[in-house]
């Protein structure tokens, strides 16, 4: 039997949690969000990096990533674009994108991410 870990543990939730060789990443907000969405976009992937490198992983070793954003019309481009600068070379996950309304009115996107644990890029 696997252990399981769990980062970032509060009452609510873990931002992480690592079992049988994978991450999971909750979902991700940026901290300011006063920013646009390239701005929000850029906070939540430093965000999710940071989880994925406590669980002894990085982006190159994603598996699959779940989009949540507010407004796809005016926004879907430019969290792309972000997204896209952001992605480990040769590493590109599956992914789903869909528009939704937000826990609070000034979140423009939230991620999740599954990775798989073990040897990194890095």
């Amino acid at each position: 039997m696997n252990d399981i870990t769990r980062i970032a543990t509060d009452k609510r939730r873990s931002r992480a949690v690592v079992y049988n060789g994978m991450v999971f990443v909750g979902g991700q907000t940026a901290d300011d969000r006063s920013q646009d969405i390239r701005g929000q976009t850029q906070q939540t992937l430093a965000k999710i990096e940071k989880f994925l490198a406590e669980a002894g992983t990085d982006k190159s070793r994603l598996l699959t990533a779940q989009i949540w954003i507010k407004d796809l019309k005016a926004d879907f481009a430019g969290m792309n674009e972000v997204w896209d600068a952001w992605t480990a070379p040769g590493a590109a996950s599956t992914r789903a994108t869909a528009q939704c309304e937000m826990g609070a009115p000034d979140v423009l996107v939230e991620i999740i991410v599954t990775a798989a644990v073990g040897k990194t890029a890095a």
